[in-house]
Order: C-alpha cells, then sequence, then structure tokens
C-alpha cells in the first residue's frame, strides 16, 4: 500500500488549514498519564522499527520506487472517492516523489530509557519548508505502531522487577528470573503485527517467550543474532488436543510415553488439567516419580484452568486437602527438595510448574507472596504471560499523543500549546521548542527554547532526511533497561 495512505482522514487536507507561508512544524511523542498503580515512567521501544519498516523499506518500495504516475493516481483516486469533491490535490505528493527520499528529523532519548510521565519521548519536524504539512502527517502512523511496543515494555518490565524481588528474597537462582516470564500473548492479541512487536517488547526483560517471528523482527530491526546471542526461547510442550487424543483412561500412559519416550531428557512441559488436575498430581505423578526422577531434565505441569493464584499456592477455603495445598505444595508432597540458605524450599531440579492463564501484575505480585507465605521460593514456577496482560491496554494506558509544540510562519517562530478548559490537564501540552536534560538519574523537559538549546541535551538525531544516523542494538537496549530498573 502507499504508505501516505496509512493515516486518518482528516489528516490530508491540513495542508491547507495550517496559516499562509507555514515553512516548520516541530512535534513531539510524549505519555502523558498512568493508568496502571505505581508505574510513573514508560519505557521507550520500537522507534528504530518503525524508522526502518516504514520510512526507509515502506515508502522506498512503495512510493519512492514506484512510477510517480502510478502513486499520484492511487492517492488521488482514494482521496476522491473518499471525500468526495475536494480541493486537497495531488501537487504535494509529486513533489514528495520527486524528493526521493522523507525531508524529517526524528531526535529521541535511547530505546530502553524509563521516561518519566510528560517528558517527550523523541521530537519530529520537516527539513524542507514545503513539506511542514508532512510532520503531523505521520501522527497515525506513529501512534498506532509505537504506543503498544512502549506500553508492553513497561509492562513488561515491572513484571521483572516483581519476580527479581521475590526471587531475591527466597531463591537460590535469581537469575532464572531470564525464564521465569514467559510471552503466550500472540494469539489473543489484535493482528501479527501488533502481537509481534510486543512480544518484541517482553523480551527486553525475558528471554522466554512462544512468539517465534518476535525473534526475527529482533534480528532484523535491532541488530540481534540468534547464531551469538540468546533472543528468545522456550522448550517442547503439550496442548490440550494432545492430551484429549490420548484419552481419559489413557491419561496416565500419555505421561508415561511423554516423559519416558518422547522426551527421554530435556525439558517438556505438560498441560495437566484436561480432566483433573489433582489425580494428576496424586496419582499419576506418584506412579511416575522414579521415571522422573532419574531424567536428565525437568517435567514441568502445567494448570491452565481456575484461579491461578488458588490454582498454584492452594486455597485457604477449598473443599479439600488437594485445593488446600496446591500445585507447588503437591509437587513438593511428592518430590520434595532442598531448603536453601534463605529459608525457602525449592523443588527438586527435575520438576515444576508453569501457569499460563489470566496472569497480571497483581496476580503474580498474589502468587510471589503467597508462595512466601507458605514458605516456598518464589522460583519454583514460571508464569505465561498472554494477551491478557498485553492486550487489554489501549494508547490511553500512559496517554500516549504526539502534539506540536513549535512553528514557523513567515521565518517567524510561534510557541503553540493546548490547554483545554474542560480538561483535567492530561492533555495541557509543553510550548515550543524542546531541550530534555537527566537530573540525578532522571529525564527532565525545559519547554520554550531557542534552537541552540535544543541541540543540546538528551534528544539526539537519530534519522535525517532518510537516512538512520543512529542503529541501536537489542543487547544495549537490554544492559539499558537494567541500569535504569
Amino acid at each position: 500500500m502507499n504508505p501516505l495512505l496509512l493515516t486518518d482522514g482528516y489528516k490530508v487536507d491540513h495542508r491547507r488549514q495550517y496559516p499562509d507561508n507555514t515553512t516548520l512544524v516541530y512535534s513531539n511523542w510524549t505519555p502523558r498519564k498512568s493508568r496502571i498503580d505505581g508505574v510513573d515512567e514508560v519505557v521507550l521501544f520500537g522507534l528504530q522499527y518503525f524508522i526502518k519498516k516504514y520510512i526507509l523499506q515502506d515508502f522506498e518500495t512503495y512510493f519512492f520506487k514506484q512510477p510517480k504516475e502510478k502513486v499520484v493516481a492511487q492517492y488521488a483516486r482514494r482521496i476522491n472517492n473518499y471525500l468526495g469533491e475536494n480541493l486537497v490535490g495531488t501537487k504535494h505528493i509529486e513533489y514528495l516523489h520527486d524528493l526521493g527520499y522523507i525531508p524529517m528529523v526524528i531526535k529521541s532519548l535511547p530505546e530502553g530509557s524509563a521516561v518519566p510521565m510528560r517528558v517527550p519521548m523523541f521530537t519530529i519536524y520537516n527539513t524542507l519548508p514545503q513539506f511542514f504539512w508532512l510532520t503531523n502527517y505521520f501522527e497515525t502512523l506513529l501512534s498506532t505502531i509505537i504506543w503498544m511496543p512502549c506500553t508492553s515494555a513497561t509492562i513488561a518490565k515491572q513484571y521483572r522487577k516483581i519476580l527479581d524481588k521475590y526471587a531475591n528474597e527466597t531463591s537460590s537462582v535469581p537469575e532464572f528470573v531470564n525464564w521465569q516470564g514467559h510471552d503466550f500473548s500472540m494469539r489473543g492479541m489484535a493482528g501479527i503485527e501488533s502481537g509481534v512487536c510486543s512480544a518484541a517488547a517482553h523480551l527486553l526483560s525475558f528471554t522466554g517467550t512462544d512468539t517465534i517471528p518476535a525473534i526475527d523482527l529482533l534480528e532484523e530491526y535491532y541488530n540481534a543474532n540468534s547464531d551469538t546471542e540468546l533472543i528468545g526461547g522456550s522448550v517442547a510442550a503439550t496442548e490440550h488436543s494432545v492430551m484429549c487424543m490420548g484419552t481419559t483412561e489413557g491419561e496416565l500412559e500419555t505421561f508415561k510415553r511423554l516423559v519416558c519416550e518422547v522426551y527421554p531428557k530435556g525439558i517438556v512441559s505438560i498441560v495437566s488439567d484436561t480432566w483433573d488436575l489433582w489425580k494428576v498430581l496424586t496419582e499419576y505423578l506418584p506412579t511416575l516419580k522414579n521415571e522422573i526422577v532419574a531424567r536428565d531434565g525437568k517435567v514441568v505441569i502445567r494448570p491452565d484452568s481456575g484461579d491461578p493464584v488458588d490454582i498454584i499456592c492452594g486455597n485457604p477455603n477449598g473443599k479439600n486437602d488437594n485445593e488446600r495445598k496446591g500445585v507447588i505444595e503437591l509437587l513438593w508432597d511428592v518430590f520434595g527438595g532442598q531448603i536453601n540458605a534463605k529459608g525457602y524450599k525449592e523443588l527438586i531440579p527435575q520438576i515444576g510448574a508453569i501457569y499460563g492463564d489470566s496472569i497480571n501484575l497483581e496476580r503474580a505480585v498474589q502468587i510471589c507472596e503467597r508462595l512466601k507465605a507458605k514458605g516456598f521460593a518464589s522460583t519454583n514456577v514460571v508464569l505465561g504471560i498472554g494477551s491478557y496482560t498485553y492486550q487489554f491496554n489501549t494508547r490511553d494506558t500512559f496517554g500516549f499523543a504526539m502534539k506540536a509544540t513549535y512553528g514557523e510562519v513567515n521565518g517567524i517562530g510561534r510557541e503553540i500549546f493546548k490547554d483545554p478548559v474542560t480538561d483535567d490537564g492530561t492533555k495541557k501540552s509543553a510550548k515550543g521548542l524542546m531541550k530534555i536534560v537527566q537530573e540525578n538519574g532522571t529525564y527532565k523537559l525545559i519547554d520554550r527554547v531557542t534552537w541552540d538549546e535544543e541541540r543540546t541535551g538528551e534528544l539526539k538525531e537519530i534519522f535525517r532526511d532518510g537516512k538512520l544516523l543512529i542503529d541501536q542494538s537489542l543487547s544495549d537496549i537490554r544492559k539499558r533497561l537494567i541500569v535504569n530498573s
């Protein structure tokens, strides 16, 4: 598709609505408000993907390398059929095609940075006066691509904080947290690109994922290399169709076949609540204990229904001992383990558990806290983090917006802003040109600066006039995220 059509309809004629002799529009991308308790900084991620994929690849392939007559006719047909009789015109599209590149500057903080609310993550403005209309024309495309990876990276970081905290308090293997948050979200996301971008954001904080194409995205757009570094990984795992096909009468035999024949070594995750989870834990596993203990690897039990906190940790109000104990305590009853130096129980290395349904930040805290209260290390369980976490958000989760704060008309600069009298302050914008500084390791906005001041500070040019100037890597972003945690 002609990428100039990847926009909201109201954008196409703003060129004629700006004051005559407008030559520059300067805008910023900013998180304005957090709707997640305890989160007051947002992780920047996804801008390099946007630049490489859309500004460099798609504009080059589907616009600049196409015959001018073709893309102009395509644009005219769509707009004319969409708006009816109009004066939008196509000369500005022809001029852009003749130019052969996107005449913009994007200045950004480094990806992986933790950015406080109301501090711009990046700014964007045109470099040639006749293309002033292009700055905010990009708003829709920028927004739809970038809000989700920023949001998912921020939420993944919160999971990481929670799991790190409890692992440091209760576990002898805090490094296991790299695998303790596992991405199961792809099937529940609002499309392939949404799922893959979100999953790539998850991989800034963890290495566990079932979203294979997220690894490809990070290799193609973030200089990662799965031959030389661990981008993301997973383990062999069953699903309900596998267990059902073995029949309820043959479920024990299915477990035995999987553990002893199909996967005689390594990690295998077996969904265990197709019929009766408690029967699996108290009958099948004791029967197979010797085989499991003798394996070179781990058998991971995966419940998939019920309240995850109660299923994993036990329900104090359960109607029988199994429900009151929960998965981890029942596994301990069968297999035992060690009490680590911190005083918490850790299952033997050959057995573990994962829960991958309806996990959210609140439940992650509850699971870790209740395991701790029962004397178990948090790392006895892996949490499968799915679309209940990553799709249950909108652009307004962190109030993302791209707004113009400066322009030039007849060569004279104008500090522009919005401050709706009917608003609670969320939509009040900054004014003028911007500079970001660091104070005590935290980014701070200084607005209404001069051009000379704007050229200094923490915002760095990463794109100018069709060229990417800074090419960041996954490894650098991961390191930056750890420093900012």
